[in-house]
């Protein structure tokens, strides 16, 4: 009896230990995976109530590196440590040699400015910070210098986390459902030679007018851009003309609005003209808009939609691969300025950090 009694209690001993270590496993799981459900459920939410917003960029991010690491870590996969630090260390280099290529190509193609220059720049900014952090480190530099630095660190931390943050998720973004009709069609001008669409313009109005076959040649089209110091005509009137003339719209399917100078102000006054055509106290989620622009604008117009109030789909039309490094970069720069706070944030809480150190 006592032998079955104390074979019992051992049992009953195992089965507790195996029930706390399983306990215990499922709880180091969470705690492993508890930073990626975070910004998962960040992520959704904010992709659910707004899919139009930096923010976005930011938790899709945070969500691939904190996903990827608990996975890294769960599953022992070490031997991707080495390959991902040796891709870590020779990223810079490969991103100068790209950048610098990607500028010779663009010049080539399109003539020296100050946009086909834009890789090159980058690439000398990379190249200049790579070459003065270490020396402001170890070459003994003034105290005031060094803190500099540390300044400069975190800027330029956060100015390539944003921009790989925002080059993944605007090229996600893209790939989200649309809407199956649209009542207007929004076609963002893009420059002019002479009174002709230039080839990136004309790629926009064919994309347009294949959303608009496919939709049964419903809706209307809405052509948006002014006329330019060196353009000759409204880019409003030349879109249109090339619609009628080249692709057999009619008239009556196209609203010229030709006041703007900016993407800003594509949306704005595109959106004026459709709410005038409704009933006083109506909004645009009466009406479904489809934005038309190059791929690489299609997340910053979406945004600017989004601001003015404007329920829309951005839609981007085909741009050359080439060229593709160079627009985007612009896009980033543009998205950076209507995005400044973060960097605001970062230099007062450097200063606070310093005054606080000083005290001490």
């Amino acid at each position: 009896m006592a032998d079955s009694l104390q074979w019992r209690q051992t049992l009953c001993g195992h089965s507790r230990e195996r029930g706390n270590r399983r306990m215990s496993n499922h709880l180091q799981l969470l705690l492993l995976y508890a930073p990626a459900i975070i910004f998962g459920l960040l992520f959704f939410w904010d992709l659910h109530k707004e899919p139009r917003q930096f923010r976005n960029a930011i938790w899709f991010l945070l969500l691939l590196l904190t996903l990827g690491g608990a996975l890294l870590l769960q599953f022992g996969m070490r031997w991707l440590i080495l390959p991902l630090v040796i891709l870590l260390i020779a990223a810079p280099l490969l991103v100068i040699c790209f950048l610098l290529a990607n500028t010779v190509i663009v010049i080539r193609h399109e003539g020296a400015s100050l946009t086909t220059l834009l890789p090159g720049l980058l690439a000398l900014v990379v190249v200049a910070y790579m070459i003065l952090s270490p020396i402001l480190d170890g070459l003994g530099a003034p105290s005031w210098l060094q803190k500099l630095a540390g300044l400069v660190d975190l800027e330029a931390t956060w100015f390539f986390f944003s921009f790989l943050a925002l080059l993944l998720y605007s090229n996600f973004y893209r790939l989200l459902p649309r809407k199956r009709r649209y009542d207007y069609i929004i076609i963002h001008g893009a420059g002019l030679r002479g009174e002709e669409p230039t080839p990136l313009l004309q790629g926009r109005l064919d994309k347009a007018v294949n959303l608009w076959n496919r939709q049964g040649r419903l809706g209307r089209f809405v052509v948006s851009g002014g006329q330019g110091p060196d353009e000759v005509t409204s880019e409003a009137r030349a879109m249109a003309q090339y619609l009628r003339n080249s692709c057999g719209v009619p008239a009556e399917a196209i609203i010229m609005e030709d006041r703007s100078t900016t993407t800003l102000e594509n949306l704005r006054f595109s959106k004026q003209i459709l709410d005038a055509r409704y009933e006083t106290g109506t909004g645009p989620e009466h009406y479904r808009v489809a934005l038309v622009t190059s791929d690489y604008h299609v997340f910053r117009a979406s945004e600017y939609a989004s601001k003015v109030g404007l329920n829309a789909d951005g839609i981007g039309s085909h741009t050359k691969g080439y060229y593709w490094p160079t627009a985007f970069i612009r896009e980033f720069v543009a998205i950076t300025r209507m995005h400044w706070w973060p960097y605001l944030v970062l230099a007062i809480g450097w200063a606070v950090w310093i005054g606080i150190s000083l005290l001490h």
